[in-house]
């Protein structure tokens, strides 16, 4: 890594979703969501009616809006609301393709009644068919009419107007995927369209958009993929049924001069803001979904598929790396966007407004997630939208929160790119970032099933000792970790020379670490509340005491015992819970505890006795309570705005087996659980119980048995103290 060459800038807007949810939105403050796919390119704003194309036998079918209130109250109205609560910048989609749904009806494309049989039909709405005869072949000669009127520039202005006059200004998609039209949308456009038609077709609607709003963002013209780049739809269309050499010369490019059609595109564009003053178009956007068998949207069930959707994410810079699907060659996607626009229409914009690698709800997908969040910083694309996106719960969430709330308290990764480079990108990614001010902040992605030992170097020097550690991995795939802080070595001042430092480390397999070079975490945690102890008898008693707090997270507590006469003579670690048994003491002996709290950095707090000398009783009954026969520990894993997730441990701490548990605990602050895994569960108000399930009721004597759970709260969400039984 070299810290000497200048930075360039990360658009904030690579971090996009196509329509996350709202907790997600907020905790990671997003920064652009978009409003897209085949049903918003017919949507009708006057009706709040989408037609779903073929993505579901081309039909309308109306929003959720009360018609009585439209144009207010609309789903299109209700995302932006949702964006303005979270501080998220909204992309919508506008027509250009001359069509809305003309009712609330649920009219369809192809009716059965009108059209004849087809080879499948809605189940709900059995007279709407796919539009596919029952010998194969396409209806042809339907009426868009059927479902459709017409919607063209004025529409589109007065949408944008109305708009603006709620909202202020947006962003806006010029239609999506415009080349496949013929596919999606073929009940109203079924021929392909052409390389005059787009361009009239984005002069009219794009020129209607900025006339309504002159401050305005447009994108397009947001093609499917691969093809979009060189090919018109009329041509992608032709040479689907000509086949053979069609692909290399095709006859709508031909009648353009042989230049592919994104050139085109952008040339047709810059000569209409050269004769006019007006651009039209801020962003050249186009849709990229990996072509290898499996990838985009699939599943991590084969490990050879895995291992491509990792190499895969090379198609987007890599210059060497040709495409392991029908592409068969190197797209080297964001480059060439980025050459086209430069070569074409300079001061355009890169956008990739759907995107996909598939496997969000594995760690797979996670890291091939990350390395895409990475690759876009690095490589300068200006703005992206994941379709679709993960739930928070799911691996792919994380790859986010590593960029965007590596903490879990709002900390992001720098807004400007720093070179830096791997031995060995294929193993183990590293991508740099920083700030104006302040420090480096690295993205490191171990790709393999192995632990790597890899060392970092930073050329021009690192201007901190040590680095805080983040980490995300297999190991533990519904949290994010801190780490130990690692050291930074400086080499020695030299005279003439370029400053040198180093960092080492083991990446854990599978794994994606945010590292942030920083002075060490000096703070130590607060002291625990003061110890209690309980269950006095000849051999032991249980010591118990409040949470502390750190900067970071406290990793654990120190519990010291102390003998009359001798001093300490044990420390204890309790990584987990608030409480621990001491069960092999002297009988008639005094002793003494004290509890400090520390956190992943080393710091530790200052302890905290009791200040009591304890005598165990040489025989006989316990002169308090019995020691408990069932111990229970209660750990908040992770915790997120609105929602959390923990861990509780049942352990036999008798001398006779269990055929069955139960813990009990009391919510302090209304939370409630939502999901639970290893137990049935039943809750009534802020009282918790949790039973095991038939299998794993058994439980041998100094066994233990764990559950887990999530949960939902509001306020604060402070550890309750539950209580055990085994019967």
């Amino acid at each position: 890594m070299n810290t000497t060459v200048a930075t360039k800038p990360i658009s904030p807007d690579i971090y996009g979703m196509n329509f996350a949810d709202e907790a997600l939105a907020q905790e990671l403050r997003l920064p652009l969501r978009r409003w897209g796919g085949n049903a918003t390119t017919r949507y009708n704003y006057l009706n709040d009616t989408s037609n779903r194309a073929s993505d579901w036998y081309f039909e309308n079918i109306a929003g959720t809006a009360d018609p009585a209130t439209l144009p207010a109250g609309s789903d299109v109205n209700a995302f932006v609301d949702q964006d303005k609560r979270t501080g998220t910048k909204s992309l919508l989609t506008v027509p250009l393709i001359g069509w809305v749904p003309k009712s609330r009806a649920g009219d369809c494309g192809f009716s059965v009644a009108k059209y004849g049989p087809q080879q499948q039909t809605d189940q709900w709405r059995p007279d709407c068919g796919n539009g596919v005869k029952p010998d194969g072949t396409n209806i042809t000669g339907n009426d868009p009419r059927d479902t459709s009127v017409a919607a063209g520039a004025d529409y589109v202005g007065d949408w944008v107007t109305y708009l603006k006059g709620r909202y202020g200004s947006l962003y806006y998609n010029l239609d999506n995927e415009p080349d496949i039209w013929h596919a999606t949308h073929r009940d109203v456009h079924p021929d392909g369209a052409s390389y005059d038609e787009l361009r009239d077709r984005t002069i009219d609607i794009a020129g209607a958009v900025k006339a309504a709003d002159a401050n305005a963002k447009t994108l397009g013209p947001a093609g499917w993929g691969w093809n979009s780049l060189t090919m018109s739809g009329k041509d992608q269309q032709t040479c689907s049924i000509q086949g053979g050499s069609c692909w290399s010369n095709p006859p709508d490019r031909n009648a353009h001069g042989g230049t592919d059609f994104g050139a085109w595109y952008l040339q047709q564009l810059k000569a209409y803001d050269d004769a006019h003053g007006t651009r039209l178009l801020d962003y050249y956007d186009n849709h990229w979904y990996p072509q290898g068998t499996g990838v985009a949207f699939g599943n991590a069930n084969d490990p050879a598929t895995n291992a491509l959707r990792l190499r895969s994410t090379r198609n987007l810079w890599d210059p060497t790396y040709v495409d392991e699907s029908w592409i068969n060659t190197q797209t080297q996607l964001i480059p060439r966007m980025k050459a086209l626009v430069s070569a074409n229409y300079p001061g355009t914009k890169t956008a990739i407004t759907e995107y996909n690698w598939g496997a969000l709800d594995s760690v797979n997908g996670a890291l091939a997630q990350a390395d895409v969040l990475g690759i876009f910083g690095r490589e300068g694309l200006d703005l992206a939208t994941l379709w679709s996106p993960p739930t928070s719960q799911q691996p792919g969430a994380y790859a986010f929160r590593m960029f965007l709330n590596f903490d879990g308290r709002g900390a992001r990764v720098g807004s400007q790119s720093v070179r830096a480079t791997s031995s060995d990108q294929d193993k183990l990614a590293i991508y740099a970032t920083r700030d104006a001010t302040g420090p480096l902040k690295l993205v490191i992605i171990n790709k393999t099933n192995e632990n790597l030992s890899s060392s970092v170097g930073f050329t021009g020097g690192a201007s901190a000792l040590s680095a805080q550690v983040y980490r995300y991995s297999a190991a533990n795939p519904t949290a994010i970790v801190r780490g130990a802080d690692l050291p930074v070595a400086v080499a020695p001042v030299c005279v003439g020379c370029t400053p040198y430092s180093s960092m080492s480390g083991i990446w854990p397999a599978n794994s994606i670490s945010t590292v942030v070079l920083g002075n060490a975490d000096g703070t130590p945690p607060t002291s625990p509340g003061p110890p209690t102890v309980t269950n006095i008898n000849p051999h032991g008693f249980t010591v118990t005491w409040g949470p502390a707090t750190d900067n970071y997270g406290v990793a654990g507590y120190l519990v010291q015992l102390g003998k009359q006469g001798m001093g300490t003579i044990a420390t204890v670690n309790v990584t987990s819970g608030l409480t621990h048994t001491f069960d092999d003491l002297e009988p008639g002996a005094g002793y003494t505890v004290a509890v400090a709290a520390y956190d992943a950095a080393g710091n530790t707090s200052n302890y905290i006795a009791h200040g009591i000398i304890y005598f165990l009783p040489t025989a006989g009954p316990p002169t308090s309570a019995p020691p408990p026969t069932c111990v229970v520990t209660y750990k908040i894993l992770a915790q997120w705005p609105g929602g959390f997730q923990a861990e509780v441990t049942v352990r036999n701490a008798g001398q006779s087996s269990y055929t069955g548990w139960s813990v009990d605990w009391t919510f302090a602050n209304g939370q409630q659980v939502t999901q639970l895994w290893n137990g049935t569960v039943s809750q009534a108000g802020a009282a918790v119980k949790v039973r095991n399930v038939a299998w794993n009721g058994q439980l041998a004597p100094g066994g233990s048995r764990t559950f887990g759970f999530l949960g939902s709260w509001t306020g604060t969400n402070a550890a309750p103290t539950p209580t055990c039984a085994g019967s």
